[in-house]
């Protein structure tokens, strides 16, 4: 629909440049691109409460965040005029917008759902497509973090050599972690500490050098980590662990951000650079996102709860997934 004061239907996004947002390619590109971020962030979501949610009710959830909490959030962080990026909140390609409130907005999710039987525990059933998927996802995120450079220049070929360090430390990381804790190591987790390192490094990909990213990567991995094996414990039954490995990636990658950021591509810089008001403020940042996406999803879920029932019914389980698949599982 876009803003209907002045893109009403894409009226005015056209396939030439706009000064503001795409200066040196078409602004129709930008939208397009804009575009793929706002529809990952709610799919992140749904790890959380994998094959616990009526399609219906997350259809309608999607439209709601997509409205209240990713278009305010895209806003605040990305436009000239938003509030985060007046305070001098730096986020490269996501690490707010994207992954910290897909982390909080999940974390809301598997507090209003109901807690699951430990007959209906998910395990991975197909390592080989969960590998697939990864590198899947590995390749696509070089689109992400060196795309928004919003150019084929240095910063983006910085940002993808950062994205890949970043990923392959958290990745080496996260194995090393479970080594220490005499865990058992696994292909699984290696692909889960090389999503992290993804994770954290996108808000920071075009701002820090090739050694802090890998330093990046490797303090997410072990954050995480514990944040997983620390859900664990508790009653959350968050799925794919959405909060601890993108929620909490997030966080370390803004934190990040704020603490080594370079002059010149960030302005001023982070810490590192002799500006410890920046580092503050992405605190500050981190808090102010945090709260409003976790209280904001909350209320959606309570609201898309009342007019479509969120969690799927054990008959339609009967239905969909057949006794025998949950005998399998139980």
């Amino acid at each position: 629909i876009g803003n209907p004061f002045t893109y009403f239907m894409l009226n005015g996004v056209t396939a030439g440049p706009d000064k503001t947002f795409s200066p040196t390619f078409p602004f129709l590109l930008f939208a397009i691109f804009q575009l793929k971020f706002a529809i990952i962030t709610p799919a992140l979501i749904s790890g959380a409460f994998s094959e616990r949610i009526r399609f219906g009710a997350f259809i309608l959830f999607c439209c709601l965040f997509s409205i209240f909490i990713y278009a305010p959030l895209a806003h605040w962080t990305w436009h000239p005029d938003g509030f985060l990026r007046q305070l001098g909140i730096l986020d490269f390609a996501g690490g707010t917008v994207v992954h910290m409130s897909a982390g909080f907005a999940a974390l809301a999710g598997v507090m209003v759902l109901s807690k699951k039987d430990k007959s209906e525990q998910e395990i991975p059933s197909n390592i080989p497509f969960v590998l697939l998927g990864t590198g899947m996802l590995w390749f696509g995120w070089f689109g992400f973090n060196a795309g928004s450079s919003l150019g084929a220049n240095g910063v983006a070929a910085l940002a993808f050599i950062n994205t890949n360090t970043a990923s392959a430390s958290a990745m080496i990381a996260w194995l090393l972690y479970d080594l220490l804790k005499d865990r058992k190591l696994s292909a699984l987790n290696a692909c889960i500490g090389a999503v992290v390192g993804l994770v954290a490094i996108t808000p920071c990909a075009g701002f820090v050098s090739i050694g802090e990213s890998l330093l990046i990567g490797v303090i997410a991995s072990a954050a995480s980590n514990i944040a997983v094996h620390y859900r664990s414990k508790t009653d959350l039954d968050d799925t794919l662990d959405v909060f601890p490995c993108h929620g909490v990636g997030g966080i370390i990658g803004m934190l990040a951000t704020g603490f080594f950021a370079h002059e010149g591509v960030a302005g001023s810089g982070g810490l590192t650079s002799g500006h410890p008001d920046v580092f503050f403020m992405h605190i500050a940042g981190v808090v102010i996102v945090g709260a409003y996406v976790f209280c904001a999803s909350y209320i959606l879920f309570k609201i898309t709860n009342l007019l479509i029932p969120l969690e799927i019914s054990s008959k339609d389980k009967r239905e969909t997934f057949g006794p025998e698949t949950l005998a399998k599982a139980a």
